[in-house]
């Protein structure tokens, strides 16, 4: 017996997204379940990978310092970059 017998709906691990470097729109992938459980990565084979501990703490000491900074500075990118809004309408 298989899996695929049990549910009738198909297993992913990720969905086809895209994605925004610098002013250009890329192809990505959306992880669906893990520990990196919505994250937009650049393949699917890294929404399983281990976490790296130590960028993990960086980054934590740097939300901590900055935090506020960094969500309003991105708030603001989303809002006012073309290269941003014209992703939102690719992406619904």
């Amino acid at each position: 017996m298989q899996l695929s017998e049990l549910h009738s709906e198909e297993l992913t691990e990720a969905r086809m997204v895209w994605r925004r470097t610098g002013a250009k729109i890329k192809r990505a992938v959306r992880c669906t379940g893990g520990r990196r459980k919505g994250r937009v990565v650049s393949k699917a084979s890294q929404c399983s990978a281990p976490v790296d501990f130590k960028k993990r703490l960086t980054l934590k000491r740097t939300k901590a310092k900055i935090g506020k900074r960094m969500s309003l500075k991105a708030r603001r990118t989303k809002r006012v970059n073309p290269v941003s809004r014209r992703l939102q309408k690719m992406n619904k």
